[in-house]
């Protein structure tokens, strides 16, 4: 049963998915053994996550930094990302969570885009979570879109620029329609958010833990719950302002 009163769970959870390959390393594996560890320890966060009441979670699963990494490195994670794909998608849909992704996906194989446009098409209709997997996907990539599109609405007449504000501009985000995420998690030991939704963490809360992410457990994600639930969200204004009388 969830400890977690409801009113403490946070909407959104973001998490940079840190520490498979030093997980590997420390155990003198190949860095693709430490991928797949995570990919269990990411089925076991999904679902917990969409046990406690989350309503939208978004995985930073590859970033448009990450095509750097070494040849062999990237090929693997291509061919963990489409096999996942095969096998937990139907597993998702079974439990009502929509999958959706984010990021520039024309870089990615014919096969692997198929693959994604069915899992989103297949879940659509979901309506327990949203979960949101950030591939191919960078911060300031989104924000460059978001000018794109805009300056293109003005130049055709569509847009007053008068009328550019801060919602018109989420507006053109990837994940436009979706609640600003309220808790972010890393596991890693990293202290830095790596230009993941660089737009959307303005206000969101920070959780950092030195764990590897393939050894991030249920217990440690009911930590990171129960850390947000102690913060005090002011959103610019005071404690006495939104300190509500017992």
């Amino acid at each position: 049963m969830n400890s977690q009163s409801q009113a403490s769970i946070p909407e959104h959870v973001c998490v940079i998915m840190d520490g498979n390959g030093r997980w590997a390393k420390k155990r003198l594996m190949p860095r693709a053994y430490g991928h797949r560890k995570g990919v269990e320890t990411t089925r076991l966060a999904v679902e917990y996550f969409a046990r406690v009441g989350v309503r939208h979670l978004t995985l930073f699963a590859f970033s448009s930094e990450n095509w750097n990494r070494p040849a062999e490195e990237v090929s693997s994670l291509m061919e963990l990302f489409m096999e996942s794909l095969r096998q937990y998608t139907p597993e998702l849909h079974e439990q009502q969570i929509r999958i959706r992704f984010i990021g520039e996906r024309s870089s990615f194989s014919t096969d692997l885009q198929q693959q994604i446009s069915h899992a989103e098409a297949e879940t659509g209709a979901n309506k327990s979570m949203v979960l949101n997997i950030a591939a191919n996907y960078g911060g300031q990539w989104d924000i460059v879109n978001a000018c794109r599109t805009i300056a293109q609405q003005v130049q055709q007449g569509n847009l007053d620029p008068a009328r550019i504000d801060d919602q018109a501009f989420a507006a053109q985000l990837s994940l436009a329609g979706t609640p600003d995420p309220d808790l972010f998690i890393r596991t890693g030991g990293e202290r830095r958010i790596s230009n993941f939704l660089l737009w959307q963490l303005a206000y969101t809360e920070f959780y950092f833990c030195d764990t590897l992410w393939p050894d991030f457990s249920e217990t440690e994600m009911a930590d990171a719950l129960a850390e947000y639930s102690r913060r005090q969200r002011r959103y610019g204004k005071t404690g006495e302002q939104i300190e509500v009388p017992g």
